[in-house]
């Protein structure tokens, strides 16, 4: 059981199953750790791939599947793969949602809803039957070149103020950047992992990790 007192890294890994056995060992065991197996890198690799974390990491493990149909299926697939946490998209519907939300419970995994592209956050969760473990405030990686696109980090207090879900940041972070997602009231910060060249911002995966992660802990404190 996560502690809602305690900050927690997310780590994602968004290439393909080699990165993950490359680099998931040489990141030192902590329990504020979660690792997740990213959307592109499940679609490359299958549920399979969210095994291979599994078999690397015991701790929190995040199947980033974006949910938007078949909540009970895909929540399965999941769930017996290995993972301890999936998310749905907030844009989809409410039925899917709240299967989705029901479906984790019943399986004993965390729910998230991913808020990215949701102008209002809020409004989306309240029409909701049943609460989310987690809610994912989310800047898209495609927006992350668009200047004016910044993480919405005013839509924390304003779900915080009704939910008491944990409350991730995504979009853009860098390790030098994750400070300002806990001041802004964060519980997750989301670094993924980016390969070589890529257009992306996150922990190159040529990175020390074994070194790295560590000093990135002090950052998210106790």
């Amino acid at each position: 059981m996560l502690d809602p007192n305690t900050r927690y890294l997310q780590i994602a890994f968004n290439s393909d199953a080699s990165q993950v056995r490359r680099i998931l060992p040489k990141i030192p065991y902590d329990s504020r750790i979660i690792i997740e197996a990213g959307t592109p890198y499940i679609k490359l690799t299958g549920m399979a791939g969210v095994g291979l974390i599994r078999r690397y990491w015991k701790g929190l493990v995040v199947a980033d599947l974006k949910v938007t149909d078949g909540a009970v299926n895909e929540v399965m697939f999941a769930s017996q793969a290995g993972a301890t946490a999936v998310t749905v998209m907030g844009s989809a519907p409410t039925e899917t949602i709240d299967l989705f939300n029901q479906t984790c419970t019943s399986r004993g995994i965390y729910s998230m809803v991913d808020m990215l592209g949701v102008e209002n956050p809020l409004k989306h969760l309240l029409a909701l039957k049943t609460k989310p473990d987690f809610i994912v405030i989310h800047k898209g990686r495609d927006e992350e070149s668009t200047r004016r696109k910044i993480i919405r980090y005013k839509d924390i207090a304003k779900t915080h103020s009704k939910f008491d879900s944990f409350i991730s940041v995504a979009g853009g972070l860098e390790p030098s950047g994750i400070r300002s997602a806990y001041f802004n009231g964060a519980d997750v910060a989301i670094l993924n992992v980016v390969r070589q060249g890529d257009p992306y911002q996150g922990i190159p995966e040529t990175a020390d990790f074994k070194n790295l992660i560590p000093q990135i802990l002090k950052e998210v404190g106790k």
